[in-house]
């Protein structure tokens, strides 16, 4: 086994860190100062726009995709280690390197599916970060952890112009409060009592004017919008009619698709949440230097002791999972990596949300505030035992591969 990294992924690492250092952690707090000048906050502060087109130009750009005549033609354990250093500043860094969800999963599927139409109109402008996306499939009125639930409605039109009519309501849908946000990627039934469950769903482009299309309202995430990401919101499809063209890939074609974009997705998050661990550990030590209590510094207290060295532990040992994982999935393809996939999308959360737990109890009451980061990281981490599949899902399709060996 060889743990080093390839020349390649140090040359980025190193490129990646001074970017974080000269750029995005000094853009953070003027970002946070523009927004609250801002007319309404889903606006994109200037700041954003600047570190954007630093990226660019310094190449560190569309590092997500694997193709190189699209992205940066990184393999996935090549791209990991740089997912986890946008994860400290997970507000802006994704964003200004354009790899932020839910537009990296979109562009992946566009690029894996879209046709040659839909990739010059909307793959394009995503890759070049002049538009925004949104990926419309969770719904109030069900459990969406079961994606053949889905009651949206994807119909042909009855006039016989071929046109498809859309009538659902969807939530928590990422990107879709931003007003760069052009196109909604939405999942919904064309055949609601076809005799394969999993072939009933297809997916389909909905611009953002399409007539019928309302985004209603921001949804809260732990009393957090978002704004920086672009907010979660509530949208409403009330006899919205688009082309046959904007469907992608073919009738029946939705769940598979839903699949191979969710993979790539998972391990971007594990890897952002590693790097959120990595800051909350930072977090942790420099208050526990800075504050006394019963007449010494937290620093020398022994529970503190525990908390620092047991998140460094599992940082190291989720690090090398999904390390492991992201070689499996270059290797021998996703459905190969279909276990480990879904250990560290069960790992990563749980346990990145109790190291931030133990950050919120060592800051004691500034932890829950808006004083420092720990409180809105633990909102995101928490959130990521849900999104891309609740752990109860993934932990049942675990247990019955084991058990199959059994039976």
């Amino acid at each position: 086994m060889d743990f080093a990294f390839d020349a390649r992924t140090e040359e980025l690492r190193a490129k990646l860190l001074a970017f974080m250092d000269e750029h995005v952690y000094p853009a953070q707090q003027v970002m946070h100062e523009q927004t609250a000048q801002q007319a309404s906050p889903w606006d994109v502060p200037p700041v954003v726009e600047e570190v954007k087109a630093e990226a660019k130009r310094q190449g560190l750009w569309n590092l997500f995709l694997p193709d190189a005549e699209y992205g940066a033609g990184l393999t996935n354990l090549q791209y990991a280690p740089l997912a986890e250093i946008t994860g400290r500043a997970p507000h802006l860094a994704p964003t200004a390197l354009n790899c932020a969800a839910p537009d990296t999963g979109n562009m992946e599927v566009l690029y894996q599916f879209g046709s040659e139409a839909q990739k010059k109109q909307w793959l394009e402008p995503l890759l070049a970060g002049e538009i925004r996306s949104a990926f419309a499939m969770t719904e109030p009125e069900v459990a969406s952890s079961d994606a053949t639930n889905i009651e949206t409605r994807i119909e042909r039109a009855s006039d016989g112009t071929g046109d498809y009519v859309i009538n659902g309501r969807k939530w928590y849908i990422s990107g879709a409060m931003n007003p760069n946000c052009q196109i909604f990627i939405v999942m919904g039934k064309t055949d609601p009592d076809g005799e394969d469950i999993r072939r009933q769903q297809s997916m389909i482009l909905v611009p953002r004017d399409t007539p019928g299309l309302t985004v209603k309202r921001a949804m809260q995430v732990f009393g957090y919008e978002d704004h920086w990401h672009g907010g979660h919101a509530e949208v409403v499809f009330d006899n919205v009619r688009v082309p046959a063209g904007n469907l992608i890939g073919e009738e029946g074609s939705g769940f598979a698709i839903a699949q191979a974009r969710l993979g790539p997705g998972r391990i971007h998050h594990c890897m952002r949440l590693i790097g959120m661990a990595e800051t909350a550990i930072e977090l942790m030590c420099k208050r526990a230097v800075s504050r006394e209590a019963f007449g010494k510094p937290l620093a020398q207290q022994g529970v503190i002791h525990e908390w620092i060295a047991d998140a460094r532990v599992a940082v190291e040992q989720l690090r090398l999972l999904v390390l492991k994982t992201a070689w499996l999935m270059d290797t021998v393809g996703n459905r190969g990596a279909h276990t480990e996939i879904q250990a560290i999308k069960i790992a990563t959360p749980r346990t990145v949300v109790g190291i931030l737990d133990k950050a919120i109890q060592l800051h004691g009451a500034g932890g829950v505030s808006q004083d420092f980061a720990v409180a809105e990281l633990y909102a995101g981490a928490r959130t990521l035992m849900i999104a891309d599949g609740p752990d109860e899902v993934h932990q049942r399709s675990l247990a019955r591969r084991e058990l199959k060996k059994y039976l």
